[in-house]
Order: structure tokens, then sequence, then C-alpha cells
């Protein structure tokens, strides 16, 4: 299997690709990895795309099983779309989602993100870009864009609401996945659990 998880920055697309590799005894991947050079502080430069795409075919895609969480979408297409077997699209209500995301960056940059520090600018940026996910008439990465994008994908897709847990949206993930592929799409919809 190779399985794509996406959602919004914070809905824990990551949370659950690393699961599901754990589970499902294979390598897990972040597409932030293959995005971003590596900085410090993290995700200040972006890797030119056809690096993306070279690294993620000489790292990933050739693999016979994985699990990639975040979203190529754009530069990725041609190269992961093709070799995907399933796609778990996670969400999560943007108000709880937002104050993960909060507490996350709160913990990854502690004051430096308050107001006179040097990840102000930086944090009150990305975190406007993230609250734009569920607005309908955002231009950039979204969730209207995803939906989208997923539904013009030829493999099964289930869509997973995280607030249930951790424990609950992983073996949610996991009967779906061990109830095979054809009975979670029909008729060009996504599966929803």
């Amino acid at each position: 299997m190779r399985i794509l998880v996406i959602g919004a920055s914070g809905s824990g697309s990551s949370t659950l690709g690393r699961a599901l590799a754990g589970a499902l005894e294979t390598q897990h991947f972040e597409v932030d990895d293959f995005f971003w050079l590596p900085t410090d502080p993290p995700f200040q430069n972006r890797r030119p795309p056809e690096e993306r795409v070279r690294l993620m075919q000489a790292m990933v895609l050739p693999r016979s099983d994985w699990v990639m969480s975040g979203s190529p979408i754009g530069w990725g297409d041609r190269a992961v779309i093709p070799r995907l077997t399933h796609a778990i699209f996670v969400t999560l209500d943007p108000q709880v989602r937002m104050a993960r995301l909060a507490r996350r960056e709160r913990v990854r940059y502690g004051d430096r993100i308050d107001p006179g520090g040097d990840r102000e600018a930086s944090y009150q940026g990305f975190m406007d870009w993230a609250e734009g996910y569920d607005r309908p008439d955002f231009p950039q990465r979204s969730r209207r864009s995803h939906l989208c994008w997923l539904d013009e994908l030829s493999c099964p897709v289930l869509q997973l609401d995280v607030t249930q847990g951790r424990d609950t949206v992983l073996r949610r993930a996991l009967d779906w996945l061990g109830q095979g592929a054809p009975a979670a799409r029909e008729a060009g919809r996504i599966a929803r659990s």
C-alpha cells in the first residue's frame, strides 16, 4: 500500500500517518521534508519544485509501500498520484485545529512568537495562512482545493473526522484499509467515516 494522508495544517495528518506506518510496519514520510530546505528555525526556505520531486522519486516513490503525510498538490502531482493506492483526508473543527496549532507553535518557539519576539511576524503570517484553509474563497491550499484534488484521484479516498481521538481514528483507517479498496469509493464520491 502507498497511502497519502492529507489535511489542513494542525488537523493530525502527520500523527495519523506516523501511526499508520507503525501499524503497517512501513516507512512514514513528511511532504514538508521535501518541500522545505533544512533550516534553523525550520520552514524558512522552499526547495525548488524539481528538486522536491527528484528527492521523492529517489527516496520514497520506488518503494513498494509507504505512508506519506502532507500536501504534494501542484508540484508533486505527476510523481505521486500514479503511485497512490489509497488516500485519507483528515478533518477537524477549525477552532480546535487553530487552538492545536497555537499550542504547537508555542511549544516549538516559546516566547519568540510573543509581541516583539523575533518570530512574531512569521507566527502571525503562518496562523493567518492556516486559518484561511476553511474559507471557500481562499486562493492558496484550502479544504476546497484538497477536496477537488482528491475527487480526481483514481484510488479510494477516505475522509476521517479526527475528533474521536488518535486510537479510534487509527482503528477506523486500518479497518478501511483491511476491508479492501473497491468498497470505499463509489460513483466518484469520497467515503466518509
